[in-house]
């Protein structure tokens, strides 16, 4: 056995070894990044590969970018073509970032403020003006559920102080409406600005609780209601703000495998914290963990299906629930559109087999789950 392969079939155990258990086959599907900016279009795209930056190489800058009505139209034409044994379609837990850099202002400021606009007004600019209604079609339909993800998908601190110092390829990805170049949300370095939650020092903490708390009440603004569960992007933050998180009205935290701490003072440097469904902290707020993946858009497409539904076996046999970790990457098709059609059409597969396989599979998002735990549902 291939030491990655041991490594994935440890922490799969592990995940599937503590915790709640339930026999009710229990599938949450958990989805990242909805409302975030990424490549910005065609154009910007095409002209970056032209100017010799690699980024048909990199997953999401090739396939990724604001949601519109056709990728929508698409998606929830699969998730209303199945129903579980109650009657319910199987539902996204979109987990929103709520707001994106506001690009002309903070140029007007000679880089010196930072600036943002609601991710709704984000759609406004790009011409998808009634790409936000298919949020609230897709609560009303219960195939599409909101949940907090972050003010923004950037790590604002780093970034500013990059722009202002004009370092690296910031100012010219600012002018493409881009921050960064990173092919993954996981492996961070110094020309990433994605993981959100990681201070460079302990004073930068009062800014990210207040950034956690400012995010909270932008999504109750645009969604009214509470958003109960929130995922830190990339799975990285330090413990001291889930008080942040717990002040905002987050009950359930949602996790990968591990959370990812970063250690002040040190670039690029975490410890890993592993977490399992049922855990809670010192002021008892309930983790979820993913123990699924359904990644197309990032892993070979011949182990999606099997890979999924292997681990979906797993959690079922050790009585847990199954959380299936995937991106909105995987159904966005502006920029390629078969990324769209094929990743669709796993999507497909994979809740078919699902439905086949476990005919008494029930359909939920997080804040349901994580009321059921709770003994609220």
């Amino acid at each position: 056995m291939k030491l990655v392969d041991l490594k994935r079939k440890l922490i799969g155990l592990y995940l599937n070894s503590f915790g709640w258990r339930t026999n009710r086959k229990i599938i949450v599907i958990e989805s990242d990044d909805w409302g975030c900016i990424r490549m910005p279009s065609k154009e910007v795209y095409n002209s970056l590969i032209v100017k010799g930056y690699p980024v048909d190489k990199l997953p999401y800058l090739k396939y990724d970018s604001l949601e519109t009505k056709n990728d929508f139209d698409a998606l929830f034409d699969v998730l209303k073509s199945f129903k579980d044994k109650n009657g319910n379609h199987p539902i996204i837990t979109a987990n929103t970032i709520v707001t994106n850099p506001n690009f002309e202002k903070i140029k007007a400021s000679g880089f010196k403020e930072y600036s943002y606009e609601l991710f709704t007004d984000t759609l406004k600019n790009e011409s998808n003006n009634y790409t936000i209604n298919y949020y609230f079609e897709g609560i009303k339909e219960k195939v599409f559920f909101p949940q907090l993800h972050g003010r923004e998908h950037l790590n604002v601190n780093r970034w500013m102080k990059s722009l202002q110092n004009n370092t690296g390829l910031s100012r010219e990805m600012f002018e493409n409406k881009l921050f960064d170049l990173s092919e993954s949300q996981t492996e961070i370095s110094e020309n990433s600005y994605v993981d959100t939650l990681s201070p460079s020092s302990v004073s930068e903490l009062s800014f990210l609780g207040n950034n956690i708390k400012e995010s909270a009440q932008i999504f109750e603004q645009i969604f009214g209601f509470k958003s109960k569960s929130f995922i830190a992007p990339c799975y990285i933050w330090r413990p001291e703000t889930e008080a942040a998180m717990k002040e905002a009205g987050i009950t359930y935290i949602q996790s990968g495998a591990y959370q990812l701490i970063p250690e002040i003072g040190k670039k690029n440097s975490f410890t890993k914290k592993f977490h399992y469904t049922g855990q809670r902290n010192k002021i008892n707020q309930l983790y979820t963990v993913r123990n699924s993946i359904f990644e197309p858009s990032l892993t070979p497409l011949s182990q999606t299906i099997t890979h999924c539904l292997s681990q979906i076996e797993k959690a079922f046999l050790n009585k847990k629930p199954a959380i299936i970790s995937t991106h909105r990457i995987n159904f966005m098709g502006s920029l390629v559109e078969e990324n769209r059609t094929k990743n669709l059409e796993l999507f497909k597969t994979l809740l078919q087999s699902i439905l086949n396989k476990w005919p008494d599979a029930e359909f939920m998002h997080t804040a349901q789950l994580g009321d059921i735990i709770s003994k609220k549902g």
